[in-house]
């Protein structure tokens, strides 16, 4: 009765009227451009995100070498994972490590740095971005460490101690595992400059100088409450994006510690999640067992970016 009258007196129909997927089809209806627009990407993002995500998931159950059908396994790929492989046990540890370490670090220091350049004027603000972001698109960065740490008297580390009467041998330094770990995650540091960073100084452009005036009237004292009181609650969406990017790469940091440790690393050292993954996925092909390795990545990239998101709720309360 009372949507017939709605009809009669062409009163709007209020979403409290309306199931979730009736308010639902009628937004998309409304909004069919946008939609029309965002539709390729959506597309590719299905195919090549959700669609492998659902696949990993499936195949973890499975023992599956690419050659012959899968076989269905239920949680035995857990239970050996968990219960039976040391390495993966070892990798989890160290990707925690790496992690805990270079994801809050490298993020503090993208938004500290970006916010110290911001300060500079617009022509030399523009020099020192380029200057601290080269190092994050460098496809060789690594070529640079393994100079400096080359394991001979001729790498410029060793060479200097030797000068300085510090060391009397060539420190092996990415062939002993006392010092692998900690190379690793400076230099990982060292590029973590990158998408985030520039992000963060775009961040900072956006932000309307008045509301630092009105702070000061409200009683805003320091740089450090404008920073938490108002830059960076009006900054969230590209806090939120640089923290996505902190984890995901500090969770999948690979690529250069096999160029600077090889494959595997001296004692396991620097093995991560992702070369375990890659070890059984891509050298090994058991498919199933590397797909059980992926789902407890990504939830614990899922856990982590959940957890972030809470934390940067609570800022400038």
């Amino acid at each position: 009765m009372s949507q017939q009258t709605n009809v009669q007196t062409d009163r709007p129909v209020q979403r409290s009227e309306m199931t979730k997927w009736q308010w639902t089809w009628k937004e998309i209806k409304r909004n069919k451009t946008a939609y029309f627009m965002v539709a390729p990407f959506l597309l590719l993002f299905i195919i090549f995100t959700v669609i492998p995500v659902l696949l990993s998931i499936l195949l973890s159950f499975t023992d599956f070498n690419m050659l012959q059908m899968p076989h269905w396994k239920g949680f035995s790929n857990y239970s050996r994972l968990f219960l039976e492989d040391e390495i993966f046990l070892l990798a989890c540890k160290n990707t925690l490590v790496f992690a805990a370490v270079t994801g809050p670090v490298s993020y503090l220091l993208s938004l500290l740095m970006a916010w110290f350049i911001n300060e500079l004027p617009p022509k030399i603000r523009a020099v020192v971005t380029l200057i601290f972001y080269a190092p994050s698109i460098s496809g060789q960065v690594y070529l640079v460490w393994k100079t400096l740490f080359s394991s001979d008297s001729y790498g410029w580390v060793n060479a200097t101690l030797i000068n300085l009467g510090l060391q009397t041998d060539a420190i092996l330094w990415f062939d002993n595992a006392k010092y692998v770990m900690t190379l690793c995650i400076v230099v990982a540091l060292w590029t973590s400059l990158g998408t985030s960073f520039l992000a963060f100084i775009a961040g900072f452009q956006t932000i309307d100088r008045s509301m630092y005036e009105a702070a000061s009237v409200d009683g805003i004292k320091n740089r450090w409450q404008e920073l938490w009181y108002i830059t960076l609650p009006t900054m969230r969406p590209q806090m939120m994006f640089g923290a996505v990017l902190a984890i995901t790469n500090s969770f999948g940091f690979g690529a250069v510690v096999t160029a600077l440790c090889g494959f595997p690393s001296v004692d396991y050292a620097a093995h991560t999640i992702m070369h375990h993954l890659d070890d059984y996925g891509g050298q090994r092909y058991e498919v199933g067992y590397s797909s059980s390795i992926a789902v407890v990545l990504f939830v614990i990239m899922f856990a982590s970016n959940i957890i972030i998101k809470k934390a940067l709720s609570k800022v400038g309360e």
